[in-house]
Protein backbone atom coordinates (compact mmCIF):
# COMPACT_ATOMS: atom_id res chain seq x y z
CA UNK A 1 0.00 0.00 0.00
CA UNK A 2 1.82 3.64 -1.04
CA UNK A 3 0.59 5.11 1.96
CA UNK A 4 2.86 2.88 4.14
CA UNK A 5 5.35 2.03 1.67
CA UNK A 6 8.50 4.16 2.39
CA UNK A 7 10.16 7.21 0.01
CA UNK A 8 13.11 6.67 -1.58
CA UNK A 9 14.55 9.40 -3.17
CA UNK A 10 16.91 8.67 -6.25
CA UNK A 11 18.23 12.57 -6.39
CA UNK A 12 17.73 15.16 -4.47
CA UNK A 13 20.62 17.77 -5.11
CA UNK A 14 21.48 21.28 -4.08
CA UNK A 15 23.70 23.35 -6.36
CA UNK A 16 24.74 26.69 -4.83
CA UNK A 17 23.20 29.95 -6.66
CA UNK A 18 26.99 30.47 -8.44
CA UNK A 19 26.66 26.57 -10.09
CA UNK A 20 30.01 25.80 -8.56
CA UNK A 21 29.37 23.68 -5.49
CA UNK A 22 26.45 20.91 -5.24
CA UNK A 23 26.17 18.47 -2.68
CA UNK A 24 23.76 15.23 -2.28
CA UNK A 25 21.11 15.67 0.34
CA UNK A 26 18.84 12.61 -0.29
CA UNK A 27 19.85 10.54 3.83
CA UNK A 28 19.71 13.83 5.16
CA UNK A 29 16.03 14.60 3.86
CA UNK A 30 13.50 14.11 6.83
CA UNK A 31 10.16 14.76 5.04
CA UNK A 32 9.37 16.22 1.08
CA UNK A 33 5.90 18.16 0.45
CA UNK A 34 5.03 19.00 -3.00
CA UNK A 35 2.05 21.24 -3.36
CA UNK A 36 -0.69 22.66 -6.41
CA UNK A 37 -3.50 24.77 -6.49
CA UNK A 38 -5.85 25.79 -8.97
CA UNK A 39 -5.77 29.55 -7.63
CA UNK A 40 -1.41 29.42 -7.40
CA UNK A 41 0.75 30.37 -10.96
CA UNK A 42 3.73 28.29 -9.38
CA UNK A 43 4.00 25.10 -7.82
CA UNK A 44 5.55 25.13 -4.04
CA UNK A 45 7.56 22.45 -2.01
CA UNK A 46 8.86 21.84 1.27
CA UNK A 47 11.92 20.13 2.45
CA UNK A 48 13.28 19.08 6.27
CA UNK A 49 17.01 18.39 5.82
CA UNK A 50 18.88 17.51 9.02
CA UNK A 51 22.62 17.12 8.37
CA UNK A 52 25.71 16.19 9.63
CA UNK A 53 28.31 19.35 10.20
CA UNK A 54 31.08 17.66 7.35
CA UNK A 55 28.79 17.23 4.20
CA UNK A 56 31.28 19.95 2.33
CA UNK A 57 34.83 21.58 2.08
CA UNK A 58 35.31 24.84 1.92
CA UNK A 59 37.93 26.95 0.36
CA UNK A 60 40.29 25.89 2.48
CA UNK A 61 39.32 22.55 2.56
CA UNK A 62 38.00 22.15 5.87
CA UNK A 63 35.07 20.18 6.06
CA UNK A 64 32.30 22.36 7.07
CA UNK A 65 28.59 22.16 7.10
CA UNK A 66 25.99 22.35 4.16
CA UNK A 67 24.19 25.82 5.20
CA UNK A 68 27.57 27.78 5.57
CA UNK A 69 29.31 25.08 3.00
CA UNK A 70 26.82 25.92 -0.40
CA UNK A 71 26.03 28.70 1.16
CA UNK A 72 22.56 28.64 1.09
CA UNK A 73 21.24 31.80 0.74
CA UNK A 74 18.30 31.72 -1.86
CA UNK A 75 18.22 31.01 -5.35
CA UNK A 76 19.75 27.58 -5.14
CA UNK A 77 18.62 25.34 -7.64
CA UNK A 78 16.97 21.73 -6.61
CA UNK A 79 16.93 18.48 -8.60
CA UNK A 80 14.39 15.89 -7.14
CA UNK A 81 13.73 12.34 -8.70
CA UNK A 82 11.49 10.27 -6.37
CA UNK A 83 10.48 6.70 -8.31
CA UNK A 84 6.92 5.73 -8.39
CA UNK A 85 6.75 3.55 -4.79
CA UNK A 86 3.32 1.56 -6.21
CA UNK A 87 2.56 0.23 -9.63
CA UNK A 88 -0.14 2.92 -9.50
CA UNK A 89 1.82 6.13 -9.20
CA UNK A 90 4.66 7.60 -11.92
CA UNK A 91 7.58 9.29 -10.83
CA UNK A 92 7.96 12.48 -9.73
CA UNK A 93 10.62 14.58 -10.89
CA UNK A 94 12.39 17.98 -11.36
CA UNK A 95 15.54 18.22 -13.58
CA UNK A 96 17.96 20.25 -15.22
CA UNK A 97 16.83 18.34 -18.02
CA UNK A 98 13.55 18.88 -17.66
CA UNK A 99 13.51 22.31 -17.37
CA UNK A 100 11.67 22.53 -14.67
CA UNK A 101 14.07 22.78 -11.45
CA UNK A 102 13.08 24.22 -8.37
CA UNK A 103 14.30 27.12 -6.29
CA UNK A 104 15.35 27.82 -2.88
CA UNK A 105 12.84 31.08 -1.99
CA UNK A 106 13.59 31.05 1.69
CA UNK A 107 15.08 29.27 4.43
CA UNK A 108 13.77 28.68 7.67
CA UNK A 109 13.99 26.53 11.31
CA UNK A 110 17.45 26.82 11.10
CA UNK A 111 19.10 25.09 14.34
CA UNK A 112 22.53 24.60 14.22
CA UNK A 113 24.25 22.36 17.21
CA UNK A 114 28.31 21.21 17.98
CA UNK A 115 27.85 18.94 15.20
CA UNK A 116 24.73 18.72 13.22
CA UNK A 117 21.95 21.34 11.97
CA UNK A 118 18.61 21.24 10.67
CA UNK A 119 16.74 23.17 8.58
CA UNK A 120 13.47 23.54 5.79
CA UNK A 121 13.51 24.65 2.72
CA UNK A 122 11.05 26.94 0.58
CA UNK A 123 10.57 25.32 -3.39
CA UNK A 124 9.35 27.32 -6.15
CA UNK A 125 9.10 27.10 -9.62
CA UNK A 126 11.77 29.22 -11.43
CA UNK A 127 9.10 30.95 -13.35
CA UNK A 128 8.14 32.43 -9.72
CA UNK A 129 11.36 34.02 -9.66
CA UNK A 130 10.96 35.51 -13.42
CA UNK A 131 8.08 36.98 -12.58
CA UNK A 132 9.49 39.26 -9.95
CA UNK A 133 12.17 40.25 -11.82
CA UNK A 134 9.76 41.11 -15.17
CA UNK A 135 7.12 43.94 -16.43
CA UNK A 136 4.69 43.44 -19.23
CA UNK A 137 4.58 46.98 -20.93
CA UNK A 138 3.40 45.79 -24.33
CA UNK A 139 0.25 46.78 -26.10
CA UNK A 140 -2.15 43.42 -26.60
CA UNK A 141 -4.31 44.26 -29.32
CA UNK A 142 -8.53 43.26 -29.57
CA UNK A 143 -8.06 42.03 -32.58
CA UNK A 144 -6.76 39.00 -30.62
CA UNK A 145 -8.41 36.50 -28.36
CA UNK A 146 -7.27 36.52 -24.80
CA UNK A 147 -5.99 32.98 -25.31
CA UNK A 148 -2.92 34.27 -27.96
CA UNK A 149 -2.10 36.22 -25.64
CA UNK A 150 -1.86 34.54 -22.94
CA UNK A 151 0.38 32.21 -24.53
CA UNK A 152 2.76 35.15 -25.56
CA UNK A 153 2.70 36.27 -22.48
CA UNK A 154 3.78 33.02 -20.60
CA UNK A 155 6.84 32.46 -23.20
CA UNK A 156 7.90 35.90 -23.74
CA UNK A 157 7.66 37.40 -20.57
CA UNK A 158 8.20 34.17 -18.12
CA UNK A 159 10.43 32.74 -20.45
CA UNK A 160 8.66 29.47 -19.91
CA UNK A 161 9.25 26.20 -22.25
CA UNK A 162 7.45 24.17 -20.25
CA UNK A 163 3.98 22.48 -21.64
CA UNK A 164 1.11 24.78 -22.23
CA UNK A 165 -2.85 23.48 -21.90
CA UNK A 166 -4.38 26.61 -23.08
CA UNK A 167 -8.10 26.74 -23.94
CA UNK A 168 -8.65 28.68 -26.67
CA UNK A 169 -11.06 31.96 -25.86
CA UNK A 170 -14.34 33.12 -27.95
CA UNK A 171 -13.98 36.44 -27.19
CA UNK A 172 -11.16 38.91 -28.00
CA UNK A 173 -9.75 41.96 -25.90
CA UNK A 174 -7.36 44.51 -26.33
CA UNK A 175 -5.56 45.66 -23.03
CA UNK A 176 -2.26 47.50 -22.01
CA UNK A 177 0.40 45.64 -20.13
CA UNK A 178 0.77 48.78 -17.82
CA UNK A 179 4.40 47.28 -16.24
CA UNK A 180 2.32 44.74 -14.49
CA UNK A 181 4.50 41.40 -13.69
CA UNK A 182 2.73 37.84 -15.92
CA UNK A 183 1.60 36.64 -13.29
CA UNK A 184 -0.78 39.43 -12.44
CA UNK A 185 -1.82 39.70 -15.61
CA UNK A 186 -2.52 36.32 -16.28
CA UNK A 187 -4.99 35.74 -13.18
CA UNK A 188 -6.57 39.21 -14.15
CA UNK A 189 -7.31 37.63 -18.12
CA UNK A 190 -8.94 34.82 -16.41
CA UNK A 191 -11.77 36.65 -14.60
CA UNK A 192 -12.03 37.90 -18.47
CA UNK A 193 -12.51 34.33 -20.57
CA UNK A 194 -14.92 32.87 -22.41
CA UNK A 195 -14.38 29.54 -23.38
CA UNK A 196 -14.33 29.06 -27.20
CA UNK A 197 -16.41 25.44 -27.04
CA UNK A 198 -18.76 26.86 -25.25
CA UNK A 199 -21.54 26.93 -28.56
CA UNK A 200 -21.86 30.75 -27.95
CA UNK A 201 -23.15 30.26 -24.30
CA UNK A 202 -21.39 33.13 -22.17
CA UNK A 203 -22.67 32.24 -18.91
CA UNK A 204 -19.56 29.63 -18.59
CA UNK A 205 -17.32 32.32 -18.45
CA UNK A 206 -14.14 32.20 -15.87
CA UNK A 207 -10.79 30.83 -16.20
CA UNK A 208 -8.32 28.97 -13.66
CA UNK A 209 -4.90 30.16 -14.02
CA UNK A 210 -2.34 27.50 -12.96
CA UNK A 211 0.38 25.11 -12.75
CA UNK A 212 1.17 21.51 -11.93
CA UNK A 213 4.25 18.98 -12.66
CA UNK A 214 2.84 18.44 -16.07
CA UNK A 215 3.16 22.32 -17.16
CA UNK A 216 0.96 25.51 -17.12
CA UNK A 217 -2.51 25.73 -17.71
CA UNK A 218 -5.05 28.31 -18.13
CA UNK A 219 -8.45 25.90 -18.16
CA UNK A 220 -12.04 27.55 -18.47
CA UNK A 221 -14.19 25.96 -15.21
CA UNK A 222 -16.74 24.45 -17.80
CA UNK A 223 -13.90 22.80 -19.44
CA UNK A 224 -12.72 21.23 -16.32
CA UNK A 225 -15.84 20.30 -15.26
CA UNK A 226 -16.38 17.77 -18.48
CA UNK A 227 -13.37 16.27 -18.29
CA UNK A 228 -13.09 12.37 -17.63
CA UNK A 229 -12.15 11.69 -13.91
CA UNK A 230 -9.50 9.46 -12.71
CA UNK A 231 -10.34 6.18 -13.77
CA UNK A 232 -10.12 4.61 -10.32
CA UNK A 233 -13.31 4.92 -7.73
CA UNK A 234 -11.82 6.22 -4.20
CA UNK A 235 -14.05 4.41 -1.40
CA UNK A 236 -14.27 5.74 2.11
CA UNK A 237 -16.14 3.54 4.49
CA UNK A 238 -15.10 4.37 8.29
CA UNK A 239 -14.28 1.73 10.56
CA UNK A 240 -13.70 -1.04 8.26
CA UNK A 241 -9.62 -1.30 7.42
CA UNK A 242 -8.92 -4.08 5.15
CA UNK A 243 -4.91 -3.81 4.42
CA UNK A 244 -4.88 -7.38 2.42
CA UNK A 245 -7.49 -5.44 -0.13
CA UNK A 246 -6.27 -5.45 -3.64
CA UNK A 247 -8.09 -1.84 -3.90
CA UNK A 248 -6.18 -0.76 -0.47
CA UNK A 249 -4.25 2.31 -2.30
CA UNK A 250 -8.24 3.67 -3.67
CA UNK A 251 -9.06 3.83 -0.36
CA UNK A 252 -10.19 7.54 1.56
CA UNK A 253 -8.22 7.54 4.50
CA UNK A 254 -10.21 10.62 6.17
CA UNK A 255 -12.94 13.13 4.73
CA UNK A 256 -14.41 16.28 6.40
CA UNK A 257 -16.92 18.71 4.98
CA UNK A 258 -15.16 22.39 5.60
CA UNK A 259 -17.88 23.89 4.53
CA UNK A 260 -21.32 23.31 2.37
CA UNK A 261 -22.95 26.31 1.09
CA UNK A 262 -22.34 30.44 2.58
CA UNK A 263 -25.39 31.97 2.44
CA UNK A 264 -24.38 35.30 3.40
CA UNK A 265 -20.57 35.15 1.90
CA UNK A 266 -22.67 34.75 -1.48
CA UNK A 267 -25.26 37.07 -0.73
CA UNK A 268 -22.13 39.56 -0.22
CA UNK A 269 -20.65 38.54 -3.05
CA UNK A 270 -23.78 38.92 -5.49
CA UNK A 271 -23.81 35.25 -6.46
CA UNK A 272 -27.76 34.74 -7.18
CA UNK A 273 -28.39 38.26 -8.52
CA UNK A 274 -26.73 41.26 -9.04
CA UNK A 275 -27.91 44.77 -10.90
CA UNK A 276 -25.30 45.62 -13.36
CA UNK A 277 -24.88 49.97 -14.26
CA UNK A 278 -22.40 50.30 -16.70
CA UNK A 279 -22.00 53.62 -18.44
CA UNK A 280 -21.27 53.51 -21.87
CA UNK A 281 -18.69 57.00 -23.30
CA UNK A 282 -19.94 56.96 -26.48
CA UNK A 283 -23.95 57.05 -25.88
CA UNK A 284 -23.36 58.89 -22.33
CA UNK A 285 -25.95 56.34 -21.21
CA UNK A 286 -26.20 53.69 -18.59
CA UNK A 287 -27.74 50.37 -19.03
CA UNK A 288 -31.57 50.06 -18.55
CA UNK A 289 -32.95 48.46 -15.60
CA UNK A 290 -34.37 45.12 -17.72
CA UNK A 291 -30.21 44.64 -18.89
CA UNK A 292 -29.00 45.76 -15.80
CA UNK A 293 -30.49 42.73 -13.89
CA UNK A 294 -28.86 39.45 -13.50
CA UNK A 295 -30.28 36.21 -11.92
CA UNK A 296 -28.25 33.26 -11.64
CA UNK A 297 -31.73 30.71 -12.48
CA UNK A 298 -31.54 32.39 -15.87
CA UNK A 299 -28.39 30.86 -16.88
CA UNK A 300 -28.01 27.58 -14.72
CA UNK A 301 -29.35 25.19 -17.22
CA UNK A 302 -26.58 26.72 -19.38
CA UNK A 303 -23.66 25.36 -17.27
CA UNK A 304 -21.96 22.38 -17.11
CA UNK A 305 -21.92 20.83 -13.58
CA UNK A 306 -20.23 17.91 -11.30
CA UNK A 307 -23.68 16.89 -10.05
CA UNK A 308 -27.35 17.45 -11.18
CA UNK A 309 -28.67 20.09 -12.35
CA UNK A 310 -27.91 23.66 -10.54
CA UNK A 311 -30.81 24.47 -8.71
CA UNK A 312 -31.63 27.39 -7.01
CA UNK A 313 -33.65 26.79 -4.00
CA UNK A 314 -33.38 29.71 -1.60
CA UNK A 315 -36.68 31.06 1.09
CA UNK A 316 -39.28 33.40 -0.07
CA UNK A 317 -38.29 37.47 1.03
CA UNK A 318 -41.75 38.79 1.36
CA UNK A 319 -45.49 37.60 0.59
CA UNK A 320 -44.60 38.31 -3.33
CA UNK A 321 -43.31 35.27 -3.37
CA UNK A 322 -39.72 36.83 -4.44
CA UNK A 323 -36.64 34.64 -2.89
CA UNK A 324 -32.90 35.81 -2.56
CA UNK A 325 -32.58 34.93 -6.36
CA UNK A 326 -35.06 37.46 -7.21
CA UNK A 327 -33.64 40.60 -5.25
CA UNK A 328 -30.12 41.77 -6.59
CA UNK A 329 -27.84 41.58 -3.26
CA UNK A 330 -24.78 43.69 -5.27
CA UNK A 331 -24.85 46.75 -7.43
CA UNK A 332 -21.93 46.00 -9.56
CA UNK A 333 -20.94 49.88 -11.73
CA UNK A 334 -18.52 50.62 -14.29
CA UNK A 335 -17.87 52.51 -17.93
CA UNK A 336 -17.74 49.92 -20.88
CA UNK A 337 -14.38 49.94 -22.50
CA UNK A 338 -14.79 51.25 -25.83
CA UNK A 339 -12.07 52.13 -28.19
CA UNK A 340 -9.62 52.48 -25.43
CA UNK A 341 -6.55 50.52 -27.05
CA UNK A 342 -7.50 51.65 -30.62
CA UNK A 343 -6.57 54.90 -32.63
CA UNK A 344 -9.15 56.56 -34.58
CA UNK A 345 -11.19 54.76 -37.04
CA UNK A 346 -13.89 51.67 -37.35
CA UNK A 347 -12.52 49.96 -34.42
CA UNK A 348 -12.35 52.74 -32.08
CA UNK A 349 -16.04 52.61 -31.54
CA UNK A 350 -16.14 48.89 -30.88
CA UNK A 351 -16.79 47.47 -27.39
CA UNK A 352 -13.45 45.60 -25.90
CA UNK A 353 -15.02 42.79 -23.78
CA UNK A 354 -17.98 44.06 -22.76
CA UNK A 355 -18.50 43.39 -18.97
CA UNK A 356 -22.30 42.81 -19.20
CA UNK A 357 -21.06 39.37 -20.66
CA UNK A 358 -19.29 37.95 -18.47
CA UNK A 359 -18.17 39.60 -15.08
CA UNK A 360 -21.42 38.42 -13.19
CA UNK A 361 -21.07 35.40 -15.38
CA UNK A 362 -18.06 34.52 -14.37
CA UNK A 363 -18.59 35.84 -10.85
CA UNK A 364 -21.58 32.83 -10.59
CA UNK A 365 -19.15 30.20 -11.93
CA UNK A 366 -16.64 31.20 -9.37
CA UNK A 367 -18.81 31.03 -6.61
CA UNK A 368 -20.95 27.85 -7.47
CA UNK A 369 -18.13 25.76 -8.42
CA UNK A 370 -17.30 26.22 -4.48
CA UNK A 371 -20.41 25.39 -3.05
CA UNK A 372 -18.90 22.38 -1.44
CA UNK A 373 -15.50 22.63 0.11
CA UNK A 374 -13.93 19.50 1.84
CA UNK A 375 -10.78 17.88 2.69
CA UNK A 376 -9.58 14.31 2.02
CA UNK A 377 -6.73 12.32 2.81
CA UNK A 378 -5.67 9.15 0.28
CA UNK A 379 -2.56 6.67 -0.23
CA UNK A 380 -0.13 8.59 -2.31
CA UNK A 381 -1.25 9.35 -5.64
CA UNK A 382 1.04 11.26 -8.13
CA UNK A 383 -1.06 10.83 -11.18
CA UNK A 384 -3.28 13.29 -9.68
CA UNK A 385 -3.03 17.16 -10.35
CA UNK A 386 -4.71 19.85 -9.63
CA UNK A 387 -7.77 20.99 -11.70
CA UNK A 388 -8.68 16.87 -12.47
CA UNK A 389 -11.51 15.09 -11.19
CA UNK A 390 -11.96 12.18 -8.71
CA UNK A 391 -14.67 9.69 -8.09
CA UNK A 392 -15.85 9.08 -5.01
CA UNK A 393 -18.37 7.05 -3.15
CA UNK A 394 -19.51 7.33 0.08
CA UNK A 395 -21.38 4.97 2.43
CA UNK A 396 -24.93 6.02 4.16
CA UNK A 397 -24.41 6.44 7.74
CA UNK A 398 -27.08 3.97 9.22
CA UNK A 399 -27.12 1.19 11.55
CA UNK A 400 -27.41 -1.28 9.18
CA UNK A 401 -24.67 -3.98 8.49
CA UNK A 402 -25.50 -4.10 4.88
CA UNK A 403 -23.98 -0.57 3.97
CA UNK A 404 -25.62 1.16 1.19
CA UNK A 405 -24.21 4.10 -1.11
CA UNK A 406 -25.16 7.32 -0.23
CA UNK A 407 -25.80 8.77 -3.92
CA UNK A 408 -26.23 12.48 -2.90
CA UNK A 409 -22.85 12.40 -1.50
CA UNK A 410 -21.01 10.47 -4.22
CA UNK A 411 -20.08 11.59 -6.83
CA UNK A 412 -17.36 13.69 -8.93
CA UNK A 413 -15.31 16.19 -6.88
CA UNK A 414 -12.63 18.33 -8.41
CA UNK A 415 -9.28 18.85 -7.05
CA UNK A 416 -8.87 22.17 -5.99
CA UNK A 417 -5.32 21.39 -4.42
CA UNK A 418 -3.13 18.62 -3.22
CA UNK A 419 -0.06 17.83 -1.25
CA UNK A 420 2.14 14.94 -1.97
CA UNK A 421 3.67 14.17 1.34
CA UNK A 422 7.20 12.10 1.25
CA UNK A 423 8.11 10.87 4.73
CA UNK A 424 10.45 8.15 6.21
CA UNK A 425 7.40 6.03 7.60
CA UNK A 426 5.26 6.07 4.38
CA UNK A 427 3.64 8.44 1.76
CA UNK A 428 0.33 9.94 1.17
CA UNK A 429 -1.54 13.03 -0.40
CA UNK A 430 -4.20 15.12 1.14
CA UNK A 431 -6.72 16.66 -1.52
CA UNK A 432 -8.68 20.08 -0.94
CA UNK A 433 -12.14 19.19 -2.91
CA UNK A 434 -15.07 21.42 -4.50
CA UNK A 435 -17.90 20.29 -6.15
CA UNK A 436 -20.92 22.48 -7.39
CA UNK A 437 -24.07 20.13 -7.05
CA UNK A 438 -24.85 16.94 -5.40
CA UNK A 439 -25.20 13.53 -6.59
CA UNK A 440 -24.16 11.92 -9.90
CA UNK A 441 -23.05 14.00 -12.86
CA UNK A 442 -26.09 14.44 -15.60
CA UNK A 443 -24.78 12.89 -19.07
Amino acid sequence: MAAKDPSVFEIFTIKSADGERSVDVRNGVINFCYFEDVFSPMVTATVLIASTGNVMSDEDGDSVSMYNGLPLRGGERVSIKIPANSSNNRTLEFSEEKENELYVSAIGDVKIAAESESFTLNLVSREAITNETSRVGKKFPSTEPISNSVKEIIEKYLLSKKTLNIDETMNLYGFLGNMKKPFTILTWLATKSVPGNSSGQSASAGYFFYETQSGYNFKSVDTLVKEDPYPQKYTYQPGIVDTEDPAADFKILSYSVARNQNLIGNLERGAYCTYRMYFNPLTFKFTTTEQGMFRVSDYAKKMENLGEDFKIDLPPVDKSGKTLGDIPSRFMTGTIDIGVTEKAGKNSRKKNADPMEYKSQAMMRYNTIFTNNSTMTIPLNTNLVAGALIDCVFVKITEDTNKTIDTKQSGLYMIKELTHFYESEGSYTKLRLIKDTFGPRVK
